[in-house]
């Protein structure tokens, strides 16, 4: 690895960023383990009014809920204790504007600030009453393992070192910063592919895809919001997650690389508004594509505790880089397409759909989501191809924490289905996809999924997941002699021609059942040295041809987060 490339960073961001203090109110990452703890506490009815269908959230929100929390300490369990007191250290600014459990290499302390285990550790921090300035340092190394019959025997080693930054100032403007270079520290170029397959952070880099040595990767952004946030802009790149699955989401997911985006969010009591314009990473059969963007409006009612729900529309165009008509935020994405005017329009793909959640009881809640890929009321009842026009998915689901009267246990399942084309588009160039990979559920089109997802905190710094997926899928697609689709099954995101030369049948093609089994252990032995291990257990029926195929690998990784 190029020790001069850190260096380099390293007195860039420190001269540079510091100035750019002045930039936004910090956002928590989607992947942040916090986000699933707030969904525990949703459950139990200590933060009644939190929703989990539009993230990520501001530090200052998360630290609100955290107080609510504490102030009710008594009714959660005693491990929700511990790791709420972990979540005290680590948002003690953001909720207490206090630095007292804080340290930094350069401040004086009687332990070796490496491995202090009650304190948040920093390389360096720096605040006063206007102005502050948080900056770490990030490692991981990783051996990854496969063996089985599609993804054959590998080993592979992955190192990455990184450094974030973040900082708000006048409690109204902030930054954050996130950069990385990673390296491939043992095994062969053969072994490359089985790393960017399983891991959507390796896949969204081609230097690594293509070299096999080196990768990188970086989320940043400015963030501007009012006082009590009823409105905030965004202007960066990091992930984001819509809608209320429980194991995977319909609208928006994290199945793929962040993307730039231009947001905006409005909340008042009940309501909440989100519009964001963003570019996408795209391809047609293989050709990479000048341009391709997403534009997307969710609007969230809660009007009571026990309910919420939400309406979302988006659209995928590539016809042109920028356009003021998807840009406008008070508009209707569908008809704004349809009234520009442009030859093109039809070539655009729309996505829309409605998602609900329901608490009948406490510790449970149910959620329903129907997304509409394309819709015509005039085919909606014919038995032929023209009713290929209305394309459908839709996933019903549960979580029920303490779940068999098990502290600390939680529990959820949850049926998808995604009816044939469903995210893909017949210009092949608007699929409702980055980096080839699905925006919202990785369910490929053409399949339903059983899922059932348990999460047991054994600990404040142990914690156990194992997920289990049931899934049936229809594939293939047919060429004449001259390369021309003459049956396509709907089973690609990525190939959506060739939907109106049959009437499309729900899993009809080559059946493909799966059976995966992946489980997860985190544990944190210091605070913020963490141990990942990742098992995955994948069977695989080609119904079809009378096969079956077994894959398992294995990920052992330890993370450092300073």
């Amino acid at each position: 690895m190029n020790n001069n490339y850190f260096k380099k960073i390293f007195i860039v961001l420190i001269l540079f960023f510091p100035l750019l203090v002045y930039s936004q109110v910090e956002l928590v990452a989607p992947s942040h383990p916090v986000y699933s703890y707030l969904k525990r506490m949703q459950l139990i009815d200590v933060i009644k009014e939190y929703n989990s269908a539009n993230l990520p959230l501001s530090r200052e929100k998360i630290a609100g809920y955290l107080k609510v929390i504490d102030s009710l300490k008594p009714n959660i369990s005693n491990t929700d204790r511990k790791i709420l007191d972990d979540y005290k250290i680590e948002f003690e600014y953001d909720m207490y504007r206090d630095t007292k459990n804080s340290i930094h290499l350069f401040k004086k302390s009687a332990e070796f600030p490496l491995f202090q285990n009650k304190k948040q550790k920093y390389l360096y921090f720096w605040s006063d009453s206007n102005a502050t300035y948080f900056f770490d340092g990030l490692g991981m190394l990783s051996q990854r393992m496969s063996t089985g019959d599609s993804l054959g025997k590998h080993s592979i080693t992955l190192g990455e070192l990184g450094l974030r930054m973040r900082g708000t100032l006048f409690n109204s403007l902030g930054y954050y910063i996130r950069v990385s270079n990673g390296q491939r520290l043992g095994g062969t170029m053969r072994d490359v592919n089985f790393a960017y397959t399983t891991d959507p952070k390796l896949k969204a880099n081609n230097k690594f895809s293509t070299e096999g040595k080196n990768f990188d990767s970086y989320e940043g952004y400015l963030r501007f919001r009012t006082n009590s946030e009823w409105l905030s802009i965004t202007a960066g790149k990091e992930a984001m997650l819509n809608g209320f699955g429980y194991v995977d989401k319909m609208f928006i997911s994290n199945n793929t690389a962040p993307f730039p985006f231009l947001k905006i969010d409005l909340k008042y009591k009940a309501l909440g508004y989100t519009f964001f314009y963003g570019s996408l990473k795209g391809d047609s059969l293989g050709v990479d594509m000048q341009w391709k963007s997403i534009a997307s409006h969710r609007f969230d009612v809660q009007p009571v505790d026990f309910l919420r729900f939400g309406i979302f529309e988006s659209i995928i165009i590539s016809s042109t880089p920028f356009s003021f008509d998807y840009l406008n935020p008070i508009s209707f994405l569908i008809s704004s397409d349809l009234n520009t005017g442009s030859s093109t329009s039809y070539k655009n793909n729309t996505v829309a759909g409605i998602d609900m959640e329901i608490l009948p009881v406490r510790k449970l809640a149910v959620q329903a989501t129907l997304l509409i890929d394309d819709l015509n009321f005039s085919t909606i009842t014919k038995d032929d191809n023209t009713s290929n026009d209305n394309k459908f998915g839709w996933q019903v689901g549960a979580i029920w924490t303490d779940a068999f009267t098990i502290p600390d246990f939680t529990a959820c399942v949850e049926y998808t289905r995604l009816n044939p084309f469903i995210y893909s588009h017949r210009s092949n160039k608007n699929t409702y996809s980055n980096w080839g990979m699905s925006l919202g559920h990785a369910l490929p089109p053409n399949s339903d999924e059983i899922a059932a997802k348990l999460t047991y905190n054994l600990t404040n710094r142990i914690k156990f997941e194992l997920l289990y997926q049931h899934q049936r899928s229809g594939e293939g697609i047919v060429f004449d002699s001259l390369g021309n689709v003459i049956i396509n099954y709907g089973g690609n995101v990525n190939r959506g021609d060739g939907d109106f030369l049959q009437k499309n049948t729900f899993l009809q093609g080559n059946r493909i059942n799966r059976d995966i089994l992946t489980l997860n252990l985190l544990f944190e032995p210091i605070k913020q040295y963490y141990f990942e291990i990742k098992l995955f257990y994948r069977l695989t029926d080609l119904k079809y041809i009378g096969k079956k195929q077994k894959d398992y690998y294995a990920w052992l990784t330890f993370r450092l987060d300073y």
